[in-house]
């Protein structure tokens, strides 16, 4: 009976140390993977953000050298930044941003309260899908802002106005992606559910959400987009706060540096809402891949 050299251990014959040591080398060689391709993102942002910068100041020169544009000027990123600095030390950024994030929630509150439960039963009943399918395209294609003058006759407040034309633009996205979502769920994991003793609630509550919980934040991700958009154009409806008055207001009052810089926080803020939610969907990216 040969003897087994007391260096060697486990099936792959190598030594400890020397497992160790190529554990170590592979950790090293992932973290310098990974840390490599987020400097390379960085740099592109970086780069990208730059480019972005210099055509705003090279139209800014073209327009401050134009004798018929010349009282533009104050779109150029110099007085922009100064005057968006102006608004976030005075707390006037912080101002007329609260109430335009309200009505988005209040909007996109809405739009998941009602998007996601039609779109389930759009995804799970087949008579239902063929039933509504030609009437939701048919008002999906409809502009938001077409709804503008049924919304100022039917709620008593502007502030109901302008989240009912966000909740229009918005559920869309989340019940189609909520309806996707479902339909390409396995139909064996309901059948294994069914044969343990599952009731509608347990299907409900313990397949179909957490299956589609990525679907519905991408619909709320296209949601948010949509939202935000119709967001400035709604604020001019007779109210005297948030982003799209103020753009408004700086127009009226010639304060061109103010209306930039309102439309540079619009761009921040939105950037950041989708950023976030975009690593809400990475997190729960496992639900695919397990």
């Amino acid at each position: 009976m040969s003897e087994v050299s007391p260096i060697i251990s486990g099936e792959t014959g190598y030594p400890p140390a020397s497992r160790s040591a190529s554990r170590k080398t592979l950790l090293s060689d992932g973290v310098k993977t990974r840390l490599g391709s987020s400097l390379e993102s960085l740099g592109y942002t970086l780069a990208g953000m730059a480019l972005l910068l210099a055509v705003w100041w090279v139209g800014g020169r073209m327009v401050e050298a134009s004798e018929d544009l010349y009282a533009f000027a104050d779109f150029a990123p110099a007085p922009t930044l100064v005057r968006l600095t102006d608004m976030i030390q005075t707390g006037e950024a912080f101002q007329i941003t609260v109430p335009s994030l309200y009505r988005v929630a209040s909007g996109l509150f809405w739009a998941i309260a009602l998007g996601v439960p039609v779109g389930i039963m759009v995804g799970a009943i087949a008579s239902f899908r063929k039933l509504t399918n030609v009437p939701f395209q048919f008002l999906r294609m409809i502009s938001p802002l077409s709804w503008m003058p049924i919304a100022v006759m039917a709620f008593a407040t502007w502030e109901g106005a302008i989240v009912f034309l966000i909740t229009v633009a918005a559920i869309w996205p989340v019940l189609f992606s909520t309806a996707s979502g479902l339909r390409r769920i396995d139909p064996s994991w309901f059948k294994v559910a069914r044969n343990l003793g599952a009731r509608p609630w347990h299907m409900l509550f313990v397949i179909i959400l957490p299956a589609i919980s990525q679907d519905i934040l991408s619909g709320i991700r296209l949601a948010l987009g949509v939202a935000w958009i119709i967001l400035v154009p709604a604020e001019y409806l007779g109210v005297t706060s948030g982003l799209g008055y103020a753009i408004n207001d700086a127009r009226d009052t010639l304060e061109y540096d103010r209306l930039a810089a309102t439309v540079v926080i619009i761009g921040v803020i939105g950037f950041s809402l989708d950023s976030l939610l975009q690593l809400a969907i990475a997190k729960l990216s496992w639900l695919r891949s397990s």
